[in-house]
């Protein structure tokens, strides 16, 4: 009896096919991007209204920009947590918890005002500042998949997306008034019911729909050479990572200093609230709509190169806000629209610094603590500018501020003489992480 020939059996897969990291990315800017238009509604209430409320419950409007400085610094302490929490476990449980976090915060607001308990506004003033962190930090999610030669553009969509929430916020204050008048609540909690729900969903969104991970998708692909080593190596941060940090830091040092006493000059020139209104209006408008154009700049013409776009671009703003007329709205508003693209040049531009020069293994944590950085510098700016315009006015301050940004220049230059890798948009920085099979 003959013997049966061998025939080779398949042994079936027992491990899924790699996802399409194409598809993948482009799901994940979408997640992304309607997160951000809910929790962009979020940050309303604290622009808005905040100060007011203090300023109500506490019968003195000296304390008024206290709720901006707890804003602040439950921000930075939520930057370092998020960063964390994003590390060990993924960005998508990490921005979740500082969006309800953030809507713990708008829930206390409202029953610290109900209750006229300055001790719990205070608290949760401090919480709220996470949803905040959330927003900024969600940026950073949009890159983790992208190629080396498209993070900024992909960090851009993030950031874009937090206009339209920015914009339907304060423009719903007065419906969102007479809601809170309905239920029975004071008519300046309307804005942090709206920012409760908005944080929630915000937080809801990426709990169902974020998946995968894009960070943790990110570090099961193979290397790619921005990065420069195995996405399991040990944190060597490029020497670019300082020159991004000064970048991010010094546009929002120079932008918080003089967004934050420009209403005052106005005022002091006899301009009323509602021209004060327009021009910041334009100038949070200038801030993220001209994101996807600084992200396409900074994958065609590197980040070094925009840094120095940036400086230049916060320079010209810092001198046409000097050297306006203080009757002379137009060029105000000019130094205040300037002043905004600077500011969003610097993030888009510093944030691909940052990433492009900090390896997957400690990646999300060192974003953390740049952002740390980033609410410090907001804090000094906010509380220096005062000081500066008391004792020398603002045109001095705004002309300190223009040369201060300018530094930026020279450190995003000498960084990259001293860096071993390309910024994004030289050739080496190109090269695209092998999609899967079929990809």
């Amino acid at each position: 009896m003959g013997r049966l020939p061998l025939t080779p059996t398949r042994t079936p897969p027992t491990t899924a096919p790699d996802p399409d990291i194409s598809a993948v990315q482009k799901r994940t800017l979408t997640v992304l991007l309607a997160s951000q238009v809910l929790s962009g509604v979020g940050l309303a209430a604290g622009v808005t209204v905040a100060g007011l409320l203090a300023g109500q419950m506490l019968h003195n409007t000296s304390l008024s920009g206290l709720p901006i400085a707890l804003l602040t610094a439950g921000s930075a302490v939520a930057a370092v947590v998020i960063g964390r929490v994003s590390q060990r476990l993924g960005r998508r449980p990490g921005l979740a918890a500082g969006y309800l976090t953030g809507a713990l915060g708008g829930a206390g607001v409202v029953v610290a005002a109900t209750l006229g308990s300055p001790a719990l506004l205070f608290v949760s003033l401090f919480l709220y500042g996470a949803g905040t962190t959330s927003n900024l930090q969600a940026r950073y999610a949009g890159a983790d998949l992208a190629a080396p030669h498209q993070r900024a553009r992909a960090t851009s969509t993030v950031i874009v997306a937090t206009t339209a929430g920015g914009i339907a916020g304060p423009l719903l204050a007065t419906p969102a008034g007479h809601l809170a008048t309905a239920l029975r609540l004071p008519e300046l909690t309307g804005l942090f019911l709206l920012s409760t729900a908005a944080f929630t969903l915000a937080a809801l969104t990426l709990l169902i729909w974020l998946r995968p991970d894009p960070l943790l998708l990110a570090r099961t692909l193979p290397a790619d050479s921005a990065e420069g080593a195995p996405a399991d190596s040990p944190a060597r941060p490029g020497p670019g990572l300082l020159a991004g940090v000064v970048v991010l830091v010094l546009s929002q040092l120079v932008m918080v200093a003089v967004m934050t006493m420009t209403p005052i000059h106005m005022h002091a020139h006899g301009f009323g609230t509602a021209a004060s209104g327009l021009v910041i209006a334009l100038h949070t408008g200038s801030m993220y709509l001209p994101s996807p154009l600084a992200g396409r700049l900074v994958d065609r013409f590197g980040a070094t190169a925009m840094s120095v776009v940036t400086a230049g671009t916060l320079l010209a703003a810092g001198g046409v806000a000097a050297l306006a007329p203080g009757h002379s709205f137009t060029l105000i508003t000019l130094g205040l629209v300037l002043l905004g693209v600077g500011w969003s040049f610097g993030l888009v531009t510093g944030t691909a610094i940052v990433t492009n020069s900090t390896p997957l293994a400690t990646r999300a944590k060192v974003q953390g603590l740049v952002d740390v950085a980033i609410a410090v510098a907001g804090a000094i700016g906010g509380l220096t500018s005062g000081i500066v315009v008391a004792f020398a006015g603002y045109p001095i301050l705004a002309m300190l501020c223009g040369v201060l940004a300018f530094a930026a220049a020279p450190a995003a230059i000498v960084a990259a003489r001293k860096s071993s890798t390309h910024t994004p948009g030289t050739p080496a920085a190109t090269t695209r992480r092998p999609s899967a099979p079929g990809g």
